[in-house]
């Protein structure tokens, strides 16, 4: 199955640097609704059999103009979800960012018993995010687009696509709609087929100026 793993629209927390993984979370900004409303363009042609979202507000937001497009009905899974924070939620600067992110690429290193400052440890997230996907594929079709969160997606494609060095991945972007596209299954495995660094809309929906804590590499 191919798997199209979607970075969420630019949030105000993104803006503000804010490390936010709470439900139901921020909503879109007017960035964030102009780069949801690119993503069908960037797709067309695609064949698209089903869209994912996490239980955060601002994955269904921009899953909107695609499913609307396509005449699709999202489905919600808990285990798309971000990473959640501990003590580190609605956290700011660049220390808290590097705690946060140095936490989520230890876990795909397979240091999964370190816990997350107050928070999960790498083991847990990556069962749920593990059996969303799971049951994204189990539900069918040829290709899923399935829009998620920055540190979650980078640290479940460093853990589970092969070929993939966690090194590159940590400083590796994944800007706000950037996506990445695998494809294999759960059984066999995942393989990389490309990363999108920017925008699917392109670099110029890219906002620079952001302090966005969990897309952006380690030692930002």
């Amino acid at each position: 199955m191919r798997l199209l793993l979607l970075r969420h629209g630019q949030t105000p927390s993104n803006v503000r640097g804010l490390v936010d993984t709470g439900v139901p979370g921020a909503r879109l900004t007017a960035l964030g609704e102009r780069q949801a409303a690119a993503v069908p363009a960037a797709l067309e042609g695609r064949r698209i059999d089903a869209i994912a979202v996490s239980t955060l507000v601002r994955t269904a937001l921009t899953a909107a103009p695609l499913a609307d497009r396509l005449n699709l009905a999202p489905t919600s899974y808990d285990g798309l979800r971000e990473v959640d924070a501990g003590d580190l939620e609605m956290s700011s600067g660049h220390e808290a960012h590097q705690a946060y992110l140095s936490t989520v690429f230890a876990w795909a290193r397979g240091d999964t018993h370190r816990r997350m400052p107050g928070g999960p440890d790498g083991a847990t997230f990556l069962a749920r995010f593990d059996d969303a996907v799971a049951q994204v594929v189990s539900a069918g079709g040829s290709t899923a687009v399935v829009v998620s969160h920055g540190a979650a997606i980078r640290c479940w494609v460093a853990a589970r696509v092969a070929g993939l060095d966690v090194d590159d991945v940590e400083q590796t972007p994944l800007a706000n709609t950037g996506a990445i596209e695998i494809d294999g299954d759960p059984a066999r495995g995942w393989r990389l087929v490309t990363w999108s660094t920017d925008p699917l809309g392109g670099p110029t929906l890219r906002d620079d100026a952001g302090a966005d804590p969990t897309g952006e590499p380690l030692d930002a």
